[in-house]
């Protein structure tokens, strides 16, 4: 049975990914501050949880010995959360970086996965932005996110197995829901309020539905140690324009749903190729956006979400907020 370490791992991606690794038999460690809910992991005898902070290097000595992969999700996600404090960003997403992966290569760790971001590529002319093209991130999160990249690659071996991940923006239901996120968003208003308003339209954000996001680790897990050391691998399904991604919620929720557009200083545009994780490891994605706001659109009427825009869970910035987190 092998054992596997994930930081961050009762978040939005974690709330997926944990159950699915129980269910092909994995013992699971997660390390996670708890901050959107306690419940939102299975209780089972191959699960363990530690509600710690990824900063205190003695629960990471304690609790990582034993493991053979670490998997590291945590951190101050997206722009909007990290800008809101900014020292705190800092703090969680760079500087406890080094010293997790120093206590997982001491602790005879095989393998360390990286889930870094796309948006460290910034604003790119070309059509399909790929791995090997310089970094030029817009913001401290998405520099942070490449100088991790940078570190976990110096203290790669033949022993230390590390890939990094560049995800798209996941969409789609999860046990632990966001709502703060493009297609999550779009389709939260289309339901309830029958309107969607967009700020530009031009703009490309490529997605992936968060059911591909957790396979796309899988595979990662899965592959042979030798073709995937060092390796940065994007995911994504498909480069849209923001205009085209409410138009396929309104071809889901209802053609009666209205799309009013306004203007944006929001120039932020990503466009990325997800050719080599296809090419290396046979990756592709299997879900589309409507697939994500089909989901969406079962669990609002199901009730399985409530209060929608204004249940703090569901907002990284409004819970940030209201806890003080330090």
């Amino acid at each position: 049975m092998k054992k596997i370490f994930i930081t961050g791992g009762a978040g939005y991606v974690g709330s997926q990914l944990v159950p699915k690794l129980l269910e092909l038999g994995y013992f699971v460690t997660v390390l996670d501050l708890m901050i959107y809910g306690e419940n939102i992991l299975p209780v089972h005898e191959n699960l363990k949880t530690i509600k710690g902070d990824i900063r205190n290097t003695e629960l990471l000595e304690k609790n990582i010995p034993g493991n053979e992969i670490v998997l590291h999700l945590a951190c101050i996600s997206n722009d909007p959360s990290f800008e809101l404090n900014p020292s705190l960003g800092k703090s969680i997403n760079l500087d406890a970086f080094e010293p997790l992966v120093k206590v997982s290569l001491k602790n005879d760790v095989n393998r360390f996965i990286y889930a870094s971001s796309s948006s460290v590529y910034g604003i790119k002319k070309e059509k399909n932005v790929t791995e090997d093209m310089k970094l030029e991130p817009l913001t401290d999160y998405s520099k942070f996110k490449g100088d991790c990249e940078k570190i976990l690659n110096s203290y790669k071996s033949d022993n230390f197995i590390t890939t990094t991940i560049r995800p798209s923006t996941v969409c789609g239901y999860a046990k632990r829901q966001r709502l703060d996120l493009v297609v999550n968003i779009l389709t939260n208003h289309a339901f309830y309020n029958r309107e969607i308003k967009v700020f530009g339209g031009d703009q490309l954000r490529p997605n992936v539905h968060i059911t591909d996001m957790i396979d796309s680790y899988l595979a990662v897990i899965d592959a042979e140690p030798n073709i995937v050391n060092g390796e940065i691998f994007n995911v994504g399904f498909r480069n849209q324009t923001v205009n085209e991604l409410a138009s396929d919620v309104k071809k889901v929720i209802g053609e009666d749903v209205k799309i009013v557009n306004t203007k944006s200083d929001d120039n932020r545009s990503y466009h990325v190729s997800s050719e080599k994780i296809k090419n290396i490891l046979g990756f592709s994605t299997k879900y589309t956006v409507r697939d994500a706001v089909l989901d969406l659109q079962n669990a609002f009427e199901k009730k399985l979400l409530t209060n929608t825009f204004d249940n703090e869970y569901y907002y990284n910035i409004k819970r940030m907020n209201n806890i003080n987190l330090k």
